[in-house]
């Protein structure tokens, strides 16, 4: 062979190798995770759910990938995101402790399975048709935080039993999980002799500006309704609320953390870890991470009741000690 012929074989060898990496690497399956928070705040979250993923046999870049997307509050741009993983024909649309992208994905698909963690009834939210014959193309656990708002109002008036008007802070942009609330909370309010106001923010200025609303109405503690956004502001509530000395029920225990008065709610790490568990494990048993569109994964209806139960256990009840005023 002449020496020209050799480097020509050697140059079309070191275009080749790379295509083939790259090829190699695009028939990866890959897994879109959905979340609320911002990146700086769900370090541990995604690590829980690579972690069950593992444990599944998927390593990520080894023989599934998994983009991350969190949306930093911005819920708006969830019908396009969707749109877009649809259109990349992705393996999986996972979205764990986001209430708000479960439908979001369904609306956007039919045929990509979609591993989801609620704050909601599933049924109806429109993912599944029934717990028996859930159907469809989603699967996922219900995590019960919604259902969970009288009794964390309760907790705070044990609390704070001098408390009787009490701010409620929703976020506008999370329309199922505030509607929720405010129905929940306003059945709960009666009985135990509590005056609600409702404060809204969706914006770490509105945030600042719902404090404002709240020293100035004079509440006596406030309420925030679960939203990944809220989460994500942990050490923003944490200030404001020593700042102004109002006491704050929160429904995650990272706000707690962070020095807020009290939670009650499921460990959102767990969500993550559930969710990841379900993701690998479908994709053995239904092959869902073995080809890029698959319908109608089965929903399980023994896993979600055993979820319903196991996640009302597990709530757990976090306090600080109660900032004097």
């Amino acid at each position: 062979m002449r020496r020209r012929e050799f480097i020509s074989l050697l140059g079309g060898a070191a275009v080749a190798w790379p295509c083939a990496a790259r090829a190699q690497q695009a028939a990866m399956p890959i897994v879109g995770l959905v979340g609320p928070r911002s990146p700086e705040e769900s370090t541990r979250l995604g690590a829980a759910f690579r972690k069950a993923l593992n444990e599944t046999g998927y390593i990520e870049a080894q023989n599934v990938m998994v983009e991350y997307h969190w949306l930093e509050g911005k819920y708006d741009r969830l019908p396009a995101l969707m749109a877009d993983l649809v259109r990349r024909r992705v393996a999986v649309i996972a979205t764990p402790a986001f209430t708000a992208a479960a439908p979001a994905a369904k609306a956007a698909t039919t045929t990509i399975p979609i591993v989801f963690g609620v704050a909601e009834d599933p049924v109806r939210l429109g993912l599944v048709a029934s717990f028996a014959r859930p159907g469809g193309n989603a699967t996922g656990i219900n995590f019960l935080a919604a259902e969970v708002v009288a009794k964390r109002l309760g907790l705070l008036h044990d609390l704070v039993p001098k408390a009787v008007r009490i701010a409620v802070l929703i976020n506008p942009a999370n329309t199922t999980t505030s509607e929720t609330t405010l129905r929940d909370i306003s059945e709960a309010a009666g009985p135990l002799g509590l005056q609600i106001h409702i404060v809204n923010a969706s914006t770490s200025r509105e945030i600042e500006a719902a404090f404002a609303t709240v020293v100035r109405d004079q509440a006596d503690a406030l309420f925030v309704a679960p939203d990944g956004f809220f989460s994500s502001r942990r050490v923003q509530f944490a200030l404001l609320a020593a700042h102004h000395r109002v006491p704050v029920a929160h429904a995650t225990r990272d706000l707690v953390e962070a020095g807020g008065l009290m939670s009650y709610g499921v460990d959102i790490l767990d969500v993550f870890r559930q969710v990841g568990v379900y993701t690998g494990q479908s994709s053995k048993e239904r092959s869902l991470l073995n080809c890029r569109s698959c319908s109608r994964p089965n929903w399980s209806s023994s896993s979600m009741r055993k979820r319903r139960d196991c996640s009302a256990s597990r709530c757990r009840t976090h306090c600080n000690c109660l900032p004097t005023r």
